[in-house]
């Protein structure tokens, strides 16, 4: 069977290349897409994508991915330091999670200091722009033993 991974997107991903470039990139979120699924290829897994602005549409993509998907790499945006909901979602489904920000959340304001996605996910990436995301699915490819 072919690992399977959904590449999950939150809040205001949409608008990457032209929302503050200076901290997020010009990168587009289609370009990271195409990234994911050439890297994908040269990793022989599958990858799917999905991107939303609400929370509940994040949480049915969680809840859907179980069965489908074998893990699950999540760049929740802001609901990251706000949603219990997604973080019982992740522990609900007991899918493995890779939290992911281009952003290093760690050296921004103070109230980005706090994840609760990180309470439930296997790992954390952040602050490596759009490289980070085929550093999560090496990763999470490796965590499921699907390495060469």
């Amino acid at each position: 069977m072919t690992t399977s991974l959904l590449i999950l997107n939150g809040p205001n991903l949409n608008l990457l290349g032209t929302r503050q470039p200076e901290v997020y990139g010009t990168t587009t979120l289609p370009m990271i897409e195409t990234l994911c699924a050439d890297h994908a290829k040269a990793l022989g897994i599958k990858a799917t994508f999905m991107q939303s602005n609400h929370e509940g549409a994040l949480i049915d993509a969680i809840h859907a991915a179980k069965g489908v998907h074998q893990g699950v790499i999540l760049n929740a945006g802001a609901y990251t330091h706000t949603s219990i909901a997604l973080m019982d979602a992740i522990f609900s489904t007991e899918l493995p999670v890779i939290e992911l920000h281009l952003s290093n959340v760690h050296a921004r304001e103070d109230f980005r200091h706090t994840s609760y996605i990180a309470k439930a996910a296997i790992g954390v990436i952040c602050g490596f722009g759009a490289a980070g995301y085929p550093m999560a699915m090496t990763a999470l490819r490796d965590y499921l033993g699907d390495a060469p």
